[in-house]
């Protein structure tokens, strides 16, 4: 063979080979761009013919010798070898596509679905069908993501469709071009749907929810005695409750806001009442229409910061909670070193509420919580912060001086900071309602209670840090009877990521899974072709 045919043969071989596989690769559904392959195949074939032209001659002495037989039967073992190998790797890619095995070992499981959406996966008793509508260039993030549902899921019925091929399902659907920038999900229960725009995981999995959850529950935050805002300016400041606020919406939860002054009871709609944080004392009839809603089994989560003026350290107190004047100190399990702003690592294993949190959630000026020794039985200690932490009592010189150390007054760590449980059946007093019903007492419920030393955690300058949310989330969960909704949700990378764009990252796939290996394969022609010329020479 010719020096510059046996160059053209392995070129050619190059072209037509990578043509094959990027064919391949589009029949397995991988992006691939026809004209790539389609030029890789026709300059292979013209290249292997004008090297089989210029070398006919040569060949044809070949085929006539016993060289070419012995080329011949070497050359078909090499032939179906390779063929075997191809059908062996094919085989293994439809077995994938058919009985795939999902890995993630992301320092926070980012690219898996969370507990929460996992739960809600498997507890589908009707199937979700999801439109996503989608060009090809902005289709592939969305569908990796979707396709994590799918593949927990068979009811998570799952269609793509590109905008300008069906036109029949936007139509259907109702949806007009102006929401397809860069496009939606429509998500479905039977007549009800749902449209995302912003698809995220956390985004699609409230989607599910709202459309799963068709009994509507009340959340009232409690106004009045300068207690944290939910709404308003003041809902959105650091120290506010909006993220808090959404979270709950985020759960199908309507949420609203509570005057007890204006009101002789708490609405009768109401399913959990949150004191957020109150500096000022309740009125006495404010107290006595809490303690008829929980007489009637109702729900109250309060959150109560050290040195706040507020009477609710009284009232928590005769629901067998014990509220230390004190803030927790912890030098080594803390924010940035800030010794006030620690880290709660330790949580009831048994409790709804923290059975399945691992991770740290985080508190700022927090007061030690304990269970009082008579209600040990229907009350549970649910969080503590760390071993080397304590309850600093000696306040006058904590903010008269600035110092704390761990004294024989103090109470050592691991330090109690929320509670959660229920109270005794109690018939309704103070002229309630329901106070002259005998039957009253025997249709409701226990009375479910929680209460935290800090407010802060769930603000919106601490509720996104590490689980607050889920704590808090969760804690409202029980509080409403909601078990099934406790979980861990969508998990947030904790380090900044390099962004691309669609294009950019086509491209970037297109050199690394194509150009580059082709290139590389060239230059190994023309590496094997220089120095079997330097040899015949």
């Amino acid at each position: 063979m010719t020096s510059y045919s046996a160059l053209l043969v392995g070129l050619g071989t190059v072209g037509l080979a990578f043509g094959l596989l990027s064919f391949l690769m589009f029949l397995f559904g991988a992006p691939t761009d026809l004209l790539w392959i389609a030029g890789n195949l026709v300059l292979g074939v013209m290249l292997l013919g004008v090297g089989v032209v210029l070398n006919f001659e040569s060949l044809r002495e070949r085929m006539s010798s016993g060289e070419a037989k012995r080329a011949g039967r070497y050359g078909s073992s090499a032939v179906l070898s390779t063929l075997l190998s191809i059908a062996i790797v094919g085989f293994g890619g439809y077995m994938a596509k058919r009985h795939s095995v999902r890995f993630d070992f992301s320092d926070q499981k980012i690219h898996s679905l969370s507990d929460q959406s996992i739960k809600l996966l498997e507890g589908l008793e009707n199937d979700i069908d999801v439109a996503a509508f989608y060009g090809p260039i902005d289709a592939p993030p969305v569908r990796e993501l979707l396709e994590r549902y799918a593949y927990v899921s068979d009811r998570f019925k799952l269609e793509f469709a590109d905008p300008n091929e069906r036109p029949d399902l936007l139509e259907r659907y109702a949806i007009g071009p102006e929401k397809l920038n860069p496009g939606l999900v429509r998500v479905a229960i039977g007549n009800e749907s749902v449209e995302v725009t912003e698809v995220t995981e956390q985004n699609v999995t409230n989607a599910m929810v709202k459309l799963s959850r068709t009994n509507v529950k009340r959340v009232y935050f409690v106004v009045g005695h300068n207690e944290r805002p939910f709404d308003g300016e003041g809902g959105t400041a650091k120290e506010g409750y909006a993220r808090a606020a959404d979270s709950l919406r985020n759960e199908n939860y309507e949420v609203e806001s509570l005057l007890l002054a204006s009101k002789a009871d708490v609405p009768a709609d109401a399913d959990v009442v949150i004191l957020p944080g109150a500096t000022r004392p309740l009125l006495d009839v404010e107290r006595g229409a809490i303690d008829r809603y929980l007489a009637r089994g109702g729900a109250v989560l309060a959150l109560i910061d050290p040195r706040a003026n507020t009477n609710l350290v009284d009232v928590v107190q005769g629901w067998g909670v014990d509220l230390g004047d004190d803030i927790v100190v912890d030098r080594n399990l803390a924010l940035f070193g800030r010794a006030t702003t620690p880290f709660a690592s330790h949580y009831a294993p048994d409790h709804p509420i923290t059975r399945e949190l691992r991770e740290t959630t985080l508190f700022h000026v927090v007061r030690s919580t304990r269970v009082g020794s008579e209600a040990a039985e229907r009350l549970t200690e649910i969080a503590y912060t760390g071993e080397s932490s304590w309850a600093e009592r000696d306040l006058e010189r904590f903010f008269g001086e600035g110092t704390a150390e761990l004294g024989p007054e103090d109470l050592p760590g691991p330090v109690s900071i929320a509670v959660a449980g229920t109270l005794p059946r109690a018939v309704p007093v103070d002229g309630g309602p329901d106070a002259d019903d005998p039957e009253a007492e025997a249709e409701v419920g226990e009375a479910r209670v929680a209460v935290f030393g800090d407010a802060d955690f769930a603000a919106n300058e601490f509720i996104e840090s590490y689980r607050n949310r889920d704590l808090f989330v969760n804690t409202v969960n029980w509080l409403l009877g909601d078990v099934e909704a406790i979980s861990i949700r969508p998990n947030r990378a904790r380090a900044s990521r390099f962004q691309l764009s669609n294009d950019e990252f086509q491209r970037i796939r297109s050199l690394s899974l194509f150009v580059l290996p082709e290139t590389i394969a060239v230059m190994g022609v023309f590496t094997w072709w220089s120095r079997r010329r330097d040899i015949g020479s």
